[in-house]
């Protein structure tokens, strides 16, 4: 179990990096957004291309901010009953929802997705618009995402179930988002 604790744990520090550089990425985004609004308006001049990094940024954001959220356990989940349990309750249904829906989805997702980037690395695929950029580094965030998000899964069942056998402590503290 203790090389499954570290690969958890390396996993937690490889997802707060991709936030890291996600929220970098949203500051970047926002900044290009701002200066090429300027640049449109202000002096009549822009290209495509600045508006297609920053979807490519925003998509950068989501796929690579993604697995921290589920490492922070701020992740979306259906509060129906799951607040009310108590002791290991919560533990059990995260264990359910990572192993039945979260790691397939993620892991038939990124497989799927794999085919499309390399058709796009390997044909060269330019966007369609004027000044547009190469599409394939938006398409490597899909499988990337999709698997990173499938490893930090792999690492949050590792967790549920060291404090299981308690050989961790972990926050089982469930906060009801403010609706």
């Amino acid at each position: 179990m203790s090389v499954l604790l570290k690969f958890s744990y390396w996993m937690d520090w490889i997802s707060t990096q991709l936030g890291k550089f996600a929220a970098w990425a949203v500051l970047a985004a926002a900044l290009i957004s701002a200066g090429n609004a300027f640049v449109r308006f202000g002096l009549n001049t822009s290209s495509n291309a600045w508006l297609e990094i920053q979807w490519y940024l925003f998509a950068a954001t989501v796929m690579m901010g993604a697995p921290v959220v589920l490492k922070l356990n701020e992740h979306v989940r259906v509060d129906i009953f799951y607040g009310k349990l108590k002791r290991h309750g919560p533990v059990y249904v995260d264990l359910f929802g990572l192993l039945f829906f979260l790691l397939p989805v993620m892991g038939i997702i990124a497989w799927l997705c794999w085919p499309l980037f390399v058709n796009m690395y390997v044909t060269k695929e330019m966007s369609g618009n004027s000044g547009g950029l190469i599409r394939w580094p938006a398409m490597l965030l899909l499988p990337l995402g999709f698997a990173l998000m499938f490893l930090q899964g792999v690492s949050e069942v590792i967790k549920r179930v060291a404090y299981l056998r308690g050989l961790i402590e972990m926050d089982t503290h469930y906060e009801k988002p403010v609706q």
